[in-house]
């Protein structure tokens, strides 16, 4: 037997059980594993030479498919580039499978080249490690390294889904002689794992319905998820059951459900007084991850509801609002869709759902009416532009810093079919353009990326392989530094605001546009962002990148204006 037969059948084990995207990053000692995936006839491989970036594609690729991405580097310091994408793939619970290809053990620690300690390298932030057996003559090991696969690739898509790490081991020789074929074992047997459905208990509904009944206050606040379009019929069923309120930032992907509470960073004031007596529920109900509106968070903490249920069928519950009482361990679509078809029958329309529906209203027309106020041009302004202009069907990549949160506060019209991606794990900015483009390589519809010049800047590697496709569209908000700091209370007012924190920066992208081959078009007013837009979308267009220019100063007053001049209040009841 091929010494290396259990490296190679690791690739047929993924092929098997559909783990088909593949990102390579060159290197020797991964040669084996590299070889066996490129010449795999039902992998997909591609090639990032950055590590970061590369893990950072695969994320974007699994964020669609819902499967897992795998990643192959060689071993030392490569295997850590890969750090910040396993931990927002951990904290965004999206299947990875990671494989570092490392020295054997005799060599760790002898100042060999290339050798770190990868044993764990990605410590908590890895559902599960696995050290692959370097001595692989025997049965019983070509047993386990077999099984270990398996198990690997299960254990990523198990609920919560997520990365998993796999250190390979490996002794020279690792390279086919000329003309020596690589064989796949045909019969190998792997594991499977059949999904568990996470029903609710049946006993548990009576109970659930009659607190839902009692409760005059509800309120249902999603946190980040993909697209469901069967959740959000059940949603909509259960607000039509039960007197709730449903809130939503943009990256929850519930912009389209009738009646979303949408702009509660526009409205909320976590320490009013009057919202407090107004707002505060009885019982909170949350599902889903990460939630982006911190005037939401800070209103929720300071009053806290009487009760707090979450819905999540395994793994750690986060207490975000330090208001948990109860957890339910169901499928959110279960629980929805279950509750909304009893029979019991509640008054639907109350007045406390008419004060988050009047305090939505009036947040929706004051920054309709605000961003047309001035002439100045802004990124704030220009952001609402280029949202209006979106076309249907965009999945759309907000990078973090100011383009999220612009993008959460202007949010979309129930009209709009835009689902959104963001890296609301971790919240870096290290990622954003490679999460993008793995998402573009997943989809053939047009994907969006609305980023920020520090992070474009920070990821150009994303952008250093062969693979671009032509239904990719960059657009760029560059005020030369970091201009959220302009807008954060603390370093605003700070004398090292302009060096330390904002760190003006000169570049503009139209060398990397250059240097990539992707179209570039630039603006600096209204004219003609308005005249670009549909030259930037044409599809004859392709791969392109739109840089917009603005003033950091101005933005930062703009803004503040926006913060100021609200005037959005109860009337007394």
């Amino acid at each position: 037997m091929n010494n290396l037969q259990p490296v190679h059948n690791i690739a047929q084990i993924c092929a098997q059980k559909g783990v088909t995207n593949v990102v390579l990053s060159p290197g020797s000692r991964c040669a084996p594993l590299t070889i066996a995936f490129a010449r795999h006839p039902k992998t997909k491989v591609r090639t990032v030479p950055d590590e970061r970036a590369a893990a950072f594609i695969g994320l974007g690729l699994a964020q669609v498919s819902q499967k897992a991405s795998v990643l192959v580097c060689t071993s030392g310091t490569a295997a850590y580039n890969y750090a910040p994408a396993i931990a927002e793939a951990f904290f965004q619970q999206v299947p990875l499978l990671v494989i570092t290809a490392d020295r054997p053990p005799e060599w760790v620690d002898q100042l060999d080249g290339q050798t770190i300690r990868q044993q764990n390298i990605y410590g908590k932030h890895i559902k599960r490690s696995f050290d692959f057996p370097v001595d692989l003559g025997h049965p019983d090991a070509q047993w386990f390294a077999t099984r270990m696969i398996s198990e690997a690739i299960n254990e990523a898509h198990t609920y919560p889904a997520g990365p998993v790490h796999i250190n390979v081991p490996l002794r020279e020789p690792f390279y086919p002689a000329p003309g020596q074929e690589i064989v796949f074992d045909e019969n190998i047997k792997i594991i499977e794992d059949l999904p568990n459905s996470f029903p609710l208990d049946g006993s548990l509904i009576p109970q659930l319905e009659k607190e839902l009944t009692t409760a005059k206050r509800i309120v249902v606040v999603a946190g980040q998820q993909p697209y469901n379009e069967e959740l959000l019929t059940a949603l909509d069923a259960f607000k039509h059951k039960y007197p709730v309120t449903i809130i939503g930032d943009l990256i929850t992907n519930t912009h389209t459900l009738p009646g979303l509470i949408r702009h509660q960073d526009v409205f909320l004031s976590p320490k009013d007084e009057n919202l407090a007596k107004r707002l505060t529920p009885d019982l909170l109900i949350t599902f889903g991850l990460s939630i982006l509106s911190k005037n939401l968070k800070l209103f929720l903490r300071h009053n806290k509801p009487k009760a707090h249920w979450h819905i999540q069928p395994a793994g750690d519950v986060a207490d975000t609002f330090q208001a948990l009482t109860r957890i339910i361990r169901v499928k959110p679509l279960q629980f929805f869709k279950e509750l909304a078809h009893s029979t019991t029958q509640v008054d639907t329309h109350t007045s406390y759902q008419q004060d988050w529906q009047n305090l939505e209203d009036q947040a929706n027309n004051y920054l309709t009416q605000f961003l047309k106020t001035g002439e100045s041009f802004n990124e704030f302004k220009a952001f609402k532009a280029v949202f209006n202009y979106l076309p249907d069907n965009t999945l759309l990549h907000l990078a973090n810093s100011m383009a999220v949160r612009y993008g959460n506060i202007i949010s979309l019209p129930a009209t709009r079919n835009i689902e959104i991606f963001a890296n609301r794990g971790t919240s870096g900015i290290d990622g954003s353009t490679s999460t993008a483009i793995g998402t573009a390589l997943q989809t053939e519809n047009l994907v969006t990326l609305v980023t920020g010049d520090m992070a474009f800047f920070y990821d150009r590697n994303a952008l250093w392989h062969n693979y671009l496709p032509s239904h990719f569209r960059i657009i760029i908000f560059n005020n030369h530094g970091g201009g959220i700091f302009r807008m954060i209370e603390g370093p605003r007012n700070q004398p090292e605001l302009e060096e330390y924190f904002e760190t003006y920066q000169p570049l503009d992208a139209a060398n990397t546009a250059n240097d990539f081959k992707l179209k570039y078009f630039k603006a600096t007013n209204y004219m003609e962002l308005k005249e670009i837009l549909p030259e930037f979308y044409k599809s004859e267009t392709g791969a392109a990148i739109l840089e917009i220019f603005t003033n950091s100063k101005e933005n930062a007053e703009f803004f503040q204006q926006f913060r100021l001049q609200k005037n959005i209040t109860l009337s007394e009841s």
